[in-house]
């Protein structure tokens, strides 16, 4: 008999958390011990799932947006009965659904670790629900071990309660974008990718990188992901651009998809990845995917899932981060042993393997 596994994928369309499902549902959906359905939104499920979501879940038609007081009344009221409801993200409902077993994904505790960079309202919000999220589910999933002792840490549960399950790294499909398409001039370029926020240090990458511009000024550093909206407390990014004499050689291109992203990596000379705090820290591993040799913070989970194939800076020194892009750019050795050691690092992660390691978790619930 099949399980019944209701998934909340309203966050299906974004990067992060849509990725991961984007990622893991078309395995999860071809198993043939559940029986998914999926709550969102129909056209935007469709959509990110190639329109085959259709013929292999039902979808539960919700359009509660995330974080927001109408979540917490809508989605126990759209979840019907089953074994299992599945909640990707933090925000899970608090009040009961009709679901035997719940679980929850947390990826990270950023917004507990640094409540005191959010504002008052989502300082509110994750005080609250973050901690019940990890309370109230009877699985807590999370994607690296650095992930599960900040849980651990700030929530207080039970190690014995947490499932650490890697993310996983996709084959480099040939990139649709040609080179005309991408959103960034012609020339080398150093790639990162991510939003802007505080703990992701785009402010100290930018102070490095006009130190590391006035040996390489040909070089670009190109952004790729959303700043409008997910600033947080960077105010004048564009005024210190301007007074770092950088107007035109840093360039955000917002938010891109997959297969322009695709294009971006395989153009980029390097990735940067210089981030304070990360619960796993994807843009690494598809770098190296795609043959790109990496910088990254020697912090948080960032070294756990690079392994030695980048080479690892201290986030918090900006003249050791302009260092490593110099090392990088001029030594053609160490760029050709970081790409060599990048190939091997991401056979050791598989989405296959990650969406197995998933369904073991719900399984441990589906006679229960």
């Amino acid at each position: 008999m099949k399980t019944s596994l209701v998934i909340d994928a309203r966050a299906i369309s974004g990067s992060g958390i849509g990725v991961y499902l984007r990622r893991l549902l078309p395995f999860i959906l071809s198993h043939p011990g559940f029986s998914v359905r999926l709550l969102g939104c129909a056209a935007e499920i469709e959509e990110a799932l190639g329109g085959s979501a259709p013929g292999r879940a039902a979808i539960i038609e919700c359009g509660a947006g995330m974080y927001t007081l109408r979540e917490q009344v809508q989605v126990p009221l759209r979840v019907p009965r089953c074994g299992i409801f599945w909640s990707p993200h933090y925000n899970v409902p608090l009040l009961p659904v009709r679901a035997r077993h719940r679980v929850v994904t947390i990826h990270d505790v950023y917004h507990l670790a640094f409540l005191r960079t959010l504002k008052p309202i989502e300082k509110l919000y994750a005080g609250t629900v973050l901690p019940l999220a990890a309370r109230l589910s009877e699985r807590v999933i999370t994607v690296s071990s650095f992930s599960c002792d900040e849980i651990v840490r700030y929530t207080g549960i039970g190690r014995d309660k947490i499932a650490v399950i890697h993310n996983g790294v996709d084959e480099p499909a040939p990139a649709r974008a040609v080179p005309g398409d991408l959103p960034v001039p012609p020339g080398r370029y150093l790639l990162y990718v991510g939003n802007v926020k505080p703990h992701k240090n785009v402010v100290g990458l930018i102070h490095a990188f006009a130190q590391f511009h006035g040996r390489f000024p040909d070089v670009r550093l190109v952004i790729a992901g959303r700043k409008d909206g997910f600033v947080h407390g960077i105010k004048g990014l564009d005024e210190l651009i301007s007074g770092l004499g950088l107007t035109g050689w840093v360039v955000f291109t917002g938010y891109v998809q997959d297969e322009v992203l695709s294009g971006l990596y395989e153009r980029a000379s390097a990735l940067a990845f210089p981030s304070f705090y990360e619960g796993f820290g994807l843009p690494p591993l598809e770098a190296m995917a795609h043959g790109v040799p990496v910088i990254a913070s020697r912090a948080a989970s960032i070294p756990e899932v690079c392994g030695d194939a980048a080479l690892f800076v201290d986030p918090h020194d900006r003249e050791d981060i302009a260092r490593a892009l110099c090392r990088v750019f001029s030594d053609d050795g160490l760029r050709a042993e970081l790409v060599r050691r990048g190939g091997e690092r991401v056979k050791g992660f598989s989405w296959r393997i990650s969406a197995e390691r998933h369904l073991e978790t719900f399984a441990q619930f589906s006679h229960r």
